[in-house]
């Protein structure tokens, strides 16, 4: 195993109708600024249960995060703040509305052109506005990490950035929520949580047994629970389930000490921000090539994943590879989520457009070993065709 360090301060308050603990989390003097997506937490009641709880306190609002929030919408928001001297945030929704309120705490207080906190990755970021969560749509888990993923419209221009800073001082879980998502978004969710502890799962093995236990763990339950998620049936149960496993997912534990992959999400990011297709969905084409791809340098625990996660034994080492790849699409297609590149009408031009951003950049040595290079990103998109 790894050395590591191991941080994270987010208060997590989990269970069914826990929004009414807004209460005791926010201090009454608090100036707030509330922010959210679309109109969605609007129709459901989410906002009015909020305001209920929130009462006396200064609330200003802000709506229209994106779902791949925009760096123009979100310094609208940073001005707002600075003329109404807004001292707390709270993030209303799921990983887009989070990763936006990260990006906005971090650049109220940001002394340089903000921009530069995603050119920089967030190693400059000094300080930021403190803010908590209600989170609405499991699948990110931006409610308990320090990470943030923003995109420029005007250049297409879609970066990560991670800061101490901007970890969430608390994140509430009610698993009701989902109950007002739609069926496409709770499908995204499941796969985008499955992504998440693939790319800190399935890289080599380093001595890290209880992160791979923890991870297969965390794959076995997301295999059994998203057809349940799906289903028109009530089930409590399978939301609860779905909302914690897409918070641990990512929140740094099961990555602690081992190595990670991370290409995968790379090579997404770019289809996202040329083609606008939903970021899970640009996982799980990028993901099953990937694996095919980088097979041999991936074989010992592409294997175990194998036996582990899917109980395939029988069969030579390739053919049992094969088998767990082609496992891994059919579970995406049965939540409903295509694997090719061509379900989306994109072929060869798509390639070299997303080639060419990877390159611009600077993404050209990606992945565990940063031997994924430009060649090999075109490979993996070729062989997603």
């Amino acid at each position: 195993m790894q050395n590591f360090t191991f941080y994270n301060p987010t208060k997590i308050v989990f269970g069914q109708n826990s929004v009414e603990q807004l209460e005791t989390l926010i201090a009454s003097d608090a100036r707030i600024m509330m922010i959210y997506g679309g109109q969605s937490a609007e129709k459901t009641g989410t906002l009015k249960e909020i305001r209920d709880v929130l009462g006396h306190r200064i609330v200003k609002e802000f709506g229209g995060v994106e779902p791949n929030p925009r760096y123009e919408t979100l310094m609208r928001a940073v001005e707002l703040i600075k003329s109404n001297d807004i001292d707390y945030l709270l993030a209303v929704g799921g990983g887009s509305v989070i990763d936006g309120t990260k990006f906005i705490a971090a650049a109220a207080l940001y002394t340089g052109e903000p921009w530069n906190i995603l050119k920089n990755q967030g190693a400059d970021v000094e300080q930021a506005l403190a803010f908590g969560c209600v989170l609405t749509l499991p699948a990110t888990g931006s409610e308990m990490n320090a990470g943030a993923v923003i995109t420029r419209g005007e250049t297409q221009d879609k970066l990560f950035f991670n800061s101490t800073h901007v970890f969430p001082q608390f994140s509430i879980l009610d698993p009701l929520k989902t109950y007002t998502l739609p069926e496409r978004q709770l499908a995204n969710g499941v796969v985008d949580a499955f992504t998440h502890v693939m790319e800190q799962y399935l890289t080599y093995p380093a001595g890290g047994y209880i992160q791979d236990r923890m991870a297969e763990g965390l794959l076995q339950t997301l295999i059994e629970i998203g057809p349940r998620v799906l289903s028109a049936e009530k089930d409590d149960e399978a939301r609860a389930n779905l909302m914690w496993v897409a918070t641990l997912a990512l929140n740094g534990l099961i990555g602690a000490g081992v190595p990670q992959d991370w290409s995968t999400h790379m090579i997404g990011h770019e289809l996202t921000a040329l083609y606008e297709i939903d970021h899970a969905r640009t996982l799980a084409v990028v993901l099953p090539a990937n694996l095919s791809v980088r097979r041999e340098s991936k074989a010992a625990k592409l294997l175990q994943y194998a036996e582990r996660v899917w109980q395939i034994r029988e069969g030579s080492e390739q053919a049992r590879i094969d088998a767990a790849i082609e496992q891994t699409k059919a579970f995406f297609k049965a939540m409903g989520i295509p694997t090719q590149l061509g379900d989306y009408d994109l072929g060869h031009e798509a390639i070299d457009k997303v080639v060419a951003q990877l390159e611009h950049h600077g993404m050209t040595a990606l992945g565990e070993h940063s031997d994924v290079t430009l060649a090999i990103s075109r490979q993996i998109l070729e062989k997603a065709l």
